[in-house]
């Protein structure tokens, strides 16, 4: 069985704590590899490292880091399949997401290869007499990323591609489900031009997330991941001084209205609620049709979408519409909610717990459930399950629908469909989330804007990826100068005025 390793320094590097979690293949249920868990004396030593390596990269400018950025998208497209392959391998996602997740960190690369132009300062000339303002931003040193299994190549992607253009050292410490990923991009950094040290990889469990929370070179930790863990990195972290920002669970909405393309809203729903097998942080996963009667169209819509929903292994290729969930906890965590929606009164309509793939009976693997008559008060509209469950509340008017997505704690992203322009505009001015959809049911910006959600789904005071991570991943600072003039009445030079 294969043993993985951590990423120090430009080496592999075998774990020493003794300790290892299993990464398994989740279509076969089988472990096929051992993932080490780092000490703290680990995270420390990749601090070191980091930390000796950063102010050589700071001082690069920024056009030079930016050619790196350069090569490593030359690189990403390069390995795309193979990166792909590792990735559903561990994750069970199927090809064409596993492309979509590494396309959607690589593109933020490609706006970081603009680091020249947006780590431009300010310059204001004669602010007062003799006097010039301007301003600079600088790296903030070591900087830390903690990432989620369910995309294991974007999400490190959006962390520490900023923060290298910006002139800083990264350590990420990725989900110890599916490691093998981070490891790779690691090695394509450095084959683009990193430095050795500037980015490494550090497997590990609670033991080190909170060597990073509490190490005092760490400048900055971003976090993606569950909201119980953003809110406790977060306020950790905050005490410990550093900046950071924590993006938690979420439960998106859907509202249909009455006047809405019924096709194009079933189409989405289905895209939108299991794709991915609904292991999503964007998924749809309650639909919020408004009236009886659009409800009942919606649901003689989806159905035989559903029922349709190819499900297997990434290894079947194109064929198949989404593959297992990542383990097998995951999966009784998934179906256990799926029960307490049937004995809390939710009407499932399309039962997928029966599912059984033949040849993979011990894969992670779950049929597609859809619930219609949901209530708020239920389980499964009050968590995020992160499975291919979509829930349907029926609302009884377009107040009713919008009050539902803005009284969840969630506030990552929602949706409206509708042909009423005027209706769109006002859902999006007044529901409090953090990205929207208009006829667009994932709602997430291009690499160019920003990403985050609002209330329990984030934490922090900038967001993901776009102008913000530029200033997340520095600090200003701003310098007063004043020179006295030398020149005398008639242009000549004074020298003894400089004296």
């Amino acid at each position: 069985m294969q043993e993985l390793t951590h990423y120090m320094n430009g080496e592999h590097v075998k774990g020493t704590s003794g300790r290892f979690a299993d990464v398994f293949n989740p279509a076969t249920g089988e472990v096929q590899a051992k993932c080490p868990l780092a000490s703290t004396d680990e995270m420390a030593r990749a601090v070191d490292f980091a930390a000796a390596a950063q102010p050589a990269w700071g001082a690069v400018n920024p056009q030079r880091r930016a050619r790196v950025m350069m090569e490593f998208v030359r690189l990403l497209n390069r390995d795309m399949d193979k990166l792909a392959e590792a990735l559903s391998r561990e994750h069970g996602k199927t090809l064409p997401d596993a492309k979509g997740d590494v396309q959607r960190g690589l593109e933020v690369v490609e706006y970081c290869i603009g680091a020249p132009q947006l780590l431009k300062g300010e310059f204001t000339d004669s602010a007062g007499p003799g006097i010039d303002m301007y301003s600079m931003r600088q790296p903030l040193g070591v900087t830390a990323g903690i990432t989620p299994f369910n995309f294991p190549a974007m999400i490190p992607m959006w962390m520490f591609a900023p923060a290298i253009a910006c002139g800083n050292a990264f350590i990420l410490k990725p989900s110890e489900r599916d490691p093998s990923v981070p490891l790779m991009l690691a090695e394509l950094m450095e084959e683009a031009g990193a430095p050795k040290g500037i980015l490494q990889v550090v497997n590990g469990d609670k033991e080190a997330v909170d060597a990073i929370i509490d190490h005092p070179v760490i400048q900055s930790i971003g976090f993606v991941g569950s909201t119980p863990i953003a809110e406790y990195i977060y306020g950790r972290g905050c005490s410990n001084g550093k900046r950071v920002q924590c993006f938690g669970g979420a439960k998106n909405h859907m509202i249909i209205m009455p006047d809405a393309d019924m096709d194009q809203a079933a189409d989405a729903l289905v895209g939108a609620g299991y794709g991915a097998a609904g292991e999503r942080c964007m998924a749809i996963s309650v639909a919020v049709p408004v009236g009886d009667e659009t409800a009942d169209r919606l649901i003689e819509k989806l159905v035989p979408r559903i029922e349709k929903l190819k499900v297997g292994p990434y290894t079947a290729g194109d064929d198949v519409d989404y593959g297992p969930v990542v383990t097998a906890a995951a999966k009784e965590k998934i179906l256990g909610l799926v029960q307490s929606g049937v004995d809390q009164g939710a009407e499932l309509v399309v039962d997928g717990r029966d599912f059984n793939l033949q040849g993979y009976e011990d894969g992670f693997f779950i049929g597609p459930h859809l619930f219609d008559r949901v209530t708020p008060d239920m389980d499964i509209y009050q968590q995020e399950i992160f499975g291919p469950v979509l829930s349907t509340v029926r609302a009884g008017s377009y107040e009713e629908a919008l009050q539902l997505a803005m009284d969840h704690e969630m506030g990552n992203g929602t949706a409206i469909f509708t042909r009423d322009g005027d209706a769109a505009r006002d859902f999006a001015a007044r529901v409090n989330v953090g990205m929207i959809g208009v006829n667009v049911p994932i709602p997430v910006p291009l690499a160019y804007h920003t990403f985050g959600g609002w209330k329990k789904s984030a934490f922090g005071d900038l967001n993901q990826h776009g102008p913000d991570a530029f200033k997340f991943y520095t600090r200003t600072k701003t310098v007063t100068a004043r020179w006295p003039s030398g020149i005398k009445e008639g242009g000549e030079f004074n020298f003894k005025a400089m004296d």
